[in-house]
């Protein structure tokens, strides 16, 4: 079955490396890279998102040393078909700005590519003719419905060149019955066009860019040394904030990538601020799962300040379908928050939308947002109770799968979900000055976690662990979300099943055994739950593991969905959920206030010291050491008012209450 795996992966995205080989390497800038030799013969897939657009660089080497590039451009709010969910204005587009150049009167030729680096952006240095240098950066535009390239020609020779681009402004105009808004016009246009005698060692810059509009708006003004330093100012920011420093570099830099992915995918909508896994499929929208599972409790420790308001305008758009007939919330809201998709009905969607908004309404630590969000939570939670069968479970009609694989009346995910919602929701509850429901809620976790653990509890396919649904006998990769809601009375055996081969390949985890799927998301939240549970050592060799596959192997530098399922497309959700086996996993960081949390620290054996620094989490910033001390473990929390320091044994948990 793994052999299989890797020889179906080669035919999506290259010659699939193992997690041994890699192709790209770390660099001092922060970035990664690769040599132009050793990406020859090879093509890969990025994507990368700003306010008004997104665009999937389908780049790669042919066998002579040649770049090649197809822009696949996305611009969510153009909209084609009223209230749609793939309705996004797109096309694929071939031009490039070099096709434009003359350098001697004649185009470049024998393209020899020297490095391609990535960090935010896209970044290919080349040589012509020997002595002609070229470094074109592909980016999108922070704010503005642009890709932009920027490339800085050098005179790398001996004598004078001659170099020549010319005006070029070119327009295509869509059909006016498929817009919304009419026609729009897609834009390719060289904004510096001259001609001069470049001297030896020396440079010259152009710009490019792809952008959309209706037809007859204002022409879009690009300055593109804004964009480039806007762009490069957004990726140092988030750098700066919630940083990972440990003995594993390339944890550290994935991790860093990760903030990336998840933060850049956030939509300037009409309905507000709109986080949109993306994939040339998702923009404009909201999902239950996506938005307010994954992604919207992890934004609050980033520090990006975008992504909290998108994260409380998810919710809120949420709560306009509470609901007093019992009704199930939508799955999706779309097309900027005009409508809805509830396809695959009841999805444990309430499930999803209470854990989530309970978690984020803790780590964001703003009491007004958590009154806010409050009344949805409480609604979600009593649907939930409503779902409640016979046997002390939730039924829902399916999961987040929408039917791909089966989940029976009662699945797993569902169940789980609500259990974690209830524990936030007995921390949240006094600080919405209705301590009674603390109780209430507290005893209601209790007696589902005895009911999961009854209902579901038993032998597949040779494992003491769970049946995803009643009546499933093969392993399901989800078994896994007990482990990270802290349900350990099957976590041995359950981790057995998930890293052994029958789940567990090359590329993360199986999304049903004997099969060919896999879904990152579910590999993602294993390796999270194997942190939860103190299984740390397993948790860690995969984690870097899969970890170097994702950033240096053959499809870089995130997480991705799924396969085959959209051939491995980034969604930006995915990276969330990355972020947050760091956060919540090797960490173990669990908000119990508004300024306080619950942190049980999991370092590895052969690591002496693990840091996470400017953590922007409970409206703080502050930085969290473990470090070993003898036989202790240090949790050292500094904030600028002083440090607070705890001796703990190893495996065990402490409070913190971060100071004013």
């Amino acid at each position: 079955m793994i052999k299989k795996i890797f020889v179906c992966l080669t035919f999506v995205c290259g010659s699939l490396v193992g997690f041994a080989d890699t192709r790209w390497s770390i660099t001092p800038d922060g970035g990664i890279s690769c040599s132009g030799s050793k990406f020859v013969g090879h093509k890969d897939h990025i994507e990368m998102s700003g306010k008004r657009v997104s665009v999937v660089l389908r780049y790669g080497i042919d066998a002579r040393g040649s770049f090649s590039v197809e822009k696949g451009m996305v611009w969510p709010m153009l909209r084609t078909v009223p209230n749609n969910t793939h309705a996004s204005l797109m096309k694929r587009v071939g031009w490039d700005m070099i096709d434009n150049l003359f350098v001697n009167n004649r185009k470049l030729a024998n393209e020899k590519v020297e490095k391609i680096s990535l960090r935010g952006m896209l970044t290919v240095e080349s040589i012509f003719e020997g002595n002609i240098k070229v470094v074109r950066t592909y980016f999108p535009s922070t704010e503005q419905p642009a890709m932009i390239e920027r490339m800085v020609v050098s005179n790398m020779g001996t004598t004078d060149t001659k170099v020549y681009m010319p005006y070029t402004d070119n327009i295509m105009l869509t059909d006016p019955k498929k817009g919304v808004s009419g026609s729009y016009a897609i834009r390719m246009r060289v904004s510096n066009p001259l001609s001069l005698n470049l001297a030896p060692g020396k440079s010259i810059e152009f710009c490019g860019t792809i952008s959309a509009s209706v037809e007859g708006e204002k022409k879009l003004d690009v300055d593109c040394e804004k964009e480039y330093s806007a762009r490069k100012a957004f990726v140092d920011a988030l750098d700066d904030n919630l940083t990972l420093v440990c003995p594993d570099t390339v944890l550290n830099r994935m991790f860093a990538f990760s903030k990336i992915r998840a933060c850049e995918s956030i939509y300037e909508t009409a309905g507000g601020p709109m986080h949109g896994p993306g994939g040339e499929s998702y923009y404009a929208a909201i999902w239950a799962n996506d938005q307010a599972e994954y992604i919207n409790p992890y934004f609050p420790f980033t520090g990006y300040d975008y992504g909290n308001k998108s994260s409380l305008n998810s919710y809120l758009m949420f709560a306009r379908f509470m609901n007093s007939e019992g009704k199930p919330i939508p799955s999706s809201i779309i097309a900027e928050g005009k409508d809805i998709w509830n396809g695959a009905g009841d999805r444990g969607d309430a499930a999803m939308i209470a854990y989530g908004a309970a978690r984020y309404a803790l780590a964001r630590g703003n009491a007004d947002e958590a009154r806010q969000l409050w009344s949805l939570i409480k609604w979600c939670l009593d649907y939930c109770k409503s779902k409640i069968n016979a046997q002390g479970v939730v039924n829902s009609d399916s999961d987040e799968l929408e039917g791909r694989f089966p989940s029976g009346k009662a699945n797993l995910c569902t169940s789980s979900l609500y259990y974690d919602a209830l524990v936030s929701a007995s921390y949240l509850a006094p600080l919405m000055g209705e301590p009674a429901d603390a109780k209430v809620y507290s005893a209601q976790a209790k007696r589902l976690r005895k009911n999961i653990n009854t209902y579901f509890a038993g032998p597949v396919e040779g494992f003491d662990t769970y049946a995803y649904y009643k009546g499933n006998d093969v392993l399901r990769s989800w078994i896994c979300i007990p482990l990270v809601m802290g349900i350990d009375e099957k976590a041995p055996a359950t981790l057995d099943a998930l890293f052994s081969p029958l789940l567990w390949t090359e590329n993360g985890m199986l999304t049903q055994s004997h099969t060919e799927t896999f879904w990152d998301r579910t590999t993602l939240y294993a390796l999270r739950g194997a942190f939860c549970v103190g299984a740390t050592e397993k948790a860690i060799e995969f984690l870097h593991r899969y970890s170097t596959t994702r950033l240096l192997g053959d499809h870089v530098p995130y997480a991705i969905e799924a396969w085959p399922e959209g051939s491995q497309r980034h969604l930006s959700a995915e990276s969330g959920l990355y972020g947050r086996i760091i956060t919540e996993g090797l960490f173990g960081i669990r908000p119990t206030g508004f300024n306080s949390f619950v942190i049980t620290p999991r370092l590895p054996k052969n690591w002496n010291k693990m840091e996470l620094n400017h953590i922007r989490a409970f409206e703080a910033d502050f930085n969290v050491c473990v470090e070993r001390r003898g036989k202790k473990i240090a949790v050292v929390v500094s904030q600028q008012s002083g440090d607070q320091t705890f001796l703990i044994s190893e495996g065990k948990s402490v409070s913190v209450v971060l100071k004013p």
